[in-house]
């Protein structure tokens, strides 16, 4: 948890040196994107982060994304120092002699132990692919779904989004997972779905169902293989969004969640355009890429103010993102309506989020607690 208390300690510092800058330590925003929005949903259950910030945005990533805690690390500790060279005896050790390694050979050590890929080859239940936040007790007293059900945590206001497609084409790119070459058929589908669901915590029964629900009843390798994605998408970002939504609004907090639907002009030309929404799309319009660089649509410069200029900045002064004349009005994500914005070409509200309906109505039979069907 290292890069958590980092994180804790970088907002200590703003707490003790903004006013010198001409900012203001009793308001400060954090937001982030992928692991970032996974880092600023930990500071809100985090009590080292109390009256540290006042509001908080998490775009792609929240604390309950699947697989990502653990409550032993010495496995993969260990791995790391034997491929960086160093003596295991106790973890003192492997601290000092990790400490002494340059970035390039920390660099060339997760390029040795390929961290962060996916492999179809081999059994999931057994690999340490990702590096994960540890409940130890300090950072995280306890479980994020205790945390979270006990309403003991930093309840600012909090915007949550996800992207449409999140698993479209970023993600298994980068990780490996389901190369573009890879033709699936149903039966396919579900050994890959059984294969990681350790990882995703989908339980394994309903599997065969949820490839049926996804490919639509298709039996065409590509419906099949933007089904699996899609399906792939929700467990990991939506069903999570939603959980940490939904907890945060029970506290009475102003809690807002949206959804980012478009094609960015800079994406890259390997990406398929029917992938929407992908995974860091939002990203563009929040740091204003339209705005900066040539060949931008208008509308794709509109979108990026909007999101930027408007809603984004609003948020960060009152804690409200709406304000502004002309734009949708935003809706707080509350119990009957579950309204949230659907962010894009067009922008409006919208209700229910129908991709992770059919995942919180299945994991309720199985994990009563923890899901509800109430998107």
């Amino acid at each position: 948890n290292w890069g958590h208390l980092d994180q804790v300690a970088a907002l200590h510092w703003v707490q003790d040196n903004i006013a010198n800058f001409g900012g203001d330590p009793g308001s400060v925003t954090i937001f982030g994107e992928s692991a970032g929005g996974y880092s600023v949903s930990i500071l809100i259950l985090s009590p080292l982060s109390k009256n540290l910030f006042h509001r908080a945005i998490s775009e792609s990533g929240v604390a309950f994304i699947p697989g990502m805690f653990t409550k032993d690390v010495r496995p993969i500790t260990e791995q790391i120092a034997v491929t960086a060279g160093c003596k295991t005896t106790t973890s003192a050790v492997i601290v000092h002699c990790m400490r002494q390694k340059t970035e390039e050979e920390l660099l060339e050590i997760m390029h040795k132990l390929n961290l962060y890929k996916l492999s179809l080859q081999g059994d999931t239940k057994n690999s340490d692919q990702f590096v994960t936040s540890v409940l130890d007790g300090v950072v995280l007293p306890k479980d994020p779904k205790e945390i979270l059900a006990e309403k003991n945590f930093n309840t600012v206001p909090y915007i949550v989004g996800i992207n449409k497609q999140e698993c479209g084409w970023l993600l298994p790119t980068m990780t490996g997972f389901l190369p573009a070459d890879v033709k699936l058929d149903k039966k396919k589908a579900i050994a890959l779905l059984e294969q990681f669901a350790s990882m995703t915590g989908i339980p394994e029964d309903i599997i065969p169902v949820a490839v049926e629900k996804y490919t639509k009843g298709s039996d065409d390798p590509d419906q099949i293989r933007e089904g699996v994605l899609d399906a792939m998408g929700d467990v990991a970002f939506g069903v999570p969004s939603v959980i940490v939504s939904r907890g945060h609004r029970d506290t009475g907090a102003p809690t807002y969640m949206y959804e980012y639907q478009y094609y960015p002009s800079f994406s890259s030309p390997q990406r398929p355009k029917n992938v929407v929404g992908d995974h860091a799309d939002d990203v563009y319009s929040v740091f204003g890429a339209p705005i900066l660089r040539e060949g931008a649509s208008e509308e794709e410069i509109n979108l990026s103010k909007m999101v930027m200029n408007s809603f984004w900045a609003t948020f960060a002064r009152n804690g409200n993102p709406n304000g502004q004349r002309g734009l949708p009005s935003w809706p707080k994500y509350d119990q009957k309506k579950k309204g949230y914005l659907h962010i894009g070409g067009t922008t409006q509200q919208a209700q229910r989020l129908k991709e992770v309906t059919f995942w919180t109505q299945s994991l309720a039979k199985k994990q009563p607690q923890p899901y509800h069907n109430e998107l």
